[in-house]
C-alpha cells in the first residue's frame, strides 16, 4: 500500500490542487492539515474563525501558515454564497432567509466555496455523518448527469494484491442501471489511478448456475454495461471465488475474459458490500482506503468518523487526483 499511496502523493504534489477541509474544530484536521502543507500534497482552505483555529494550531504544536483560512461567518461571504445558493435551489422552494442560514453550515459554505471555482474539491465527514457530508454536493455539485448516481469505492491493499470494492457505503439496493453505472465509474477511476480495470460483476450464481431475480438483475447490469463500454474488460454474473482464482474461473465459467483475475469487484447492494471491505479489512488485514465518492461533477470525499490523521492525509491526496480527471493531465 506503501507504494500505492508514495504514487498518488508524487501525483498530488505535481498538481497542486486546492482542497477544503471543512471540519476544523476537529483536531484530527488540523494535524492533517499540517502534514499536508508540509509534504506539499495540496493547498488548502480551512473553514472557521481564523483565530481559533490558529489557537487550536499554537496547543498541537504545529504549523498553519500556508492554509487560506475562510470564515464561514462572514457577511459578507455569507451573502455572496447564500444568495447563489438561493439561486440554486429556489425552485425547490428555499427562500432566501433559508438560504442566508443554511450557507452558514461549514459543510455548505464549502461546497459553495467549490461550485465558486474558489477550490478543486473538499475532505469532510470526520464529525458530519455521510449524508451531512453529501448531501449538500449532491444540491450543490450535482452529478455527471441528472439521472446519474453518486457511488463510493475501496481501495482495498491485501498482502498480494490491490484490489477495487463498490459500492459499500452509499446506494442500499441499486437498480440494473444503476449497477452499471458504478461499474463504469469504478472502471474511469481505477484508470486514474493508473490500474488497468478488470471488472467482476459479483453474485451468488456464476453464470446462471443460481435462478432468482437478484441474479437476473446482475446479468442486465452486466448487458449494460458492457452496451455502454464495449472495450471495458467487464463480466458477470459470478461468485466471488471465480472472479479472483483462474483455477476457479476455469471451472466454473471456462469464457469468462477476466479469468480469475478480476481488480474491480462490483457488488450488488450495500449490505454484501460493506460487509465484504470490513471483513476483508479485519480479517485479511487489508488496509482500507475509502470510501472515495465518484459520480459528482467535483470530487467531495467522505471521510470514516473512526479515520486518523493519516487516513485524512490519503484522502487529500487521493481527492486532489480525482479533480484532474476531467483536465487532460
Amino acid at each position: 500500500m506503501q507504494d500505492f499511496m508514495n504514487a498518488i502523493k508524487e501525483k498530488a504534489m505535481s498538481l497542486q490542487k486546492t482542497i477544503i477541509l471543512p471540519e476544523t474544530e476537529d483536531e484530527r484536521v488540523l494535524i492533517a492539515a499540517h502534514k499536508i502543507l508540509s509534504q506539499k500534497l495540496a493547498k488548502l482552505i480551512l473553514i472557521g474563525k481564523k483565530e481559533v483555529i490558529m489557537q487550536n494550531a499554537e496547543k498541537l504544536n504545529i504549523n498553519l501558515d500556508n492554509a487560506e483560512i475562510i470564515d464561514n461567518q462572514d457577511p459578507n461571504l455569507v451573502n455572496e454564497l447564500g444568495h447563489a445558493y438561493f439561486e440554486l435551489r429556489k425552485h425547490k422552494d428555499v427562500n432566501i432567509d433559508e438560504a442566508l442560514e443554511q450557507v452558514k453550515n461549514p459543510n455548505y459554505f464549502a461546497n459553495m466555496l467549490l461550485y465558486k471555482n474558489r477550490a478543486d474539491g473538499i475532505v469532510s465527514g470526520s464529525i458530519s455523518t455521510t449524508a451531512d457530508t453529501i448531501r449538500p454536493a449532491l444540491q450543490i455539485i450535482k452529478t455527471h448527469e441528472a439521472s446519474h448516481r453518486v457511488s463510493s469505492f475501496f481501495f482495498m491493499q491485501l498482502k498480494d494484491r490491490l484490489l477495487i470494492f463498490a459500492d459499500c457505503a452509499i446506494n442500499i439496493l441499486p437498480t440494473a442501471e444503476e449497477l452499471a453505472h458504478i461499474a463504469i465509474d469504478t472502471a474511469n477511476n481505477a484508470k486514474l489511478f493508473n490500474i488497468e480495470p478488470k471488472v467482476a460483476l459479483l453474485s451468488f450464481s456464476t453464470k446462471g448456475s443460481g435462478k432468482h431475480e437478484l441474479v437476473d438483475k446482475v446479468k442486465k447490469a452486466v448487458e449494460i454495461a458492457q452496451e455502454l463500454e464495449p472495450d471495458l474488460v467487464l463480466d458477470g454474473e459470478m461468485q466471488v471465488d471465480a472472479a479472483l482464482l483462474p483455477e476457479v474461473c476455469q471451472r466454473k465459467c471456462k469464457n469468462c475474459n477476466l479469468h480469475g483475475q478480476a481488480n474491480v469487484l462490483i457488488f450488488p447492494d450495500l449490505q454484501s458490500g460493506n460487509i465484504a471491505y470490513k471483513l476483508v479489512e479485519r480479517l485479511a488485514k487489508a488496509d482500507a482506503i475509502g470510501p472515495i465518492t465518484q459520480g459528482l461533477n467535483k470530487p467531495v470525499n467522505d471521510l470514516s468518523r473512526g479515520c486518523d490523521v493519516d487516513d485524512i492525509v490519503d484522502v487529500v491526496a487521493i481527492t486532489a487526483v480525482q479533480a484532474n480527471m476531467n483536465k487532460g493531465d
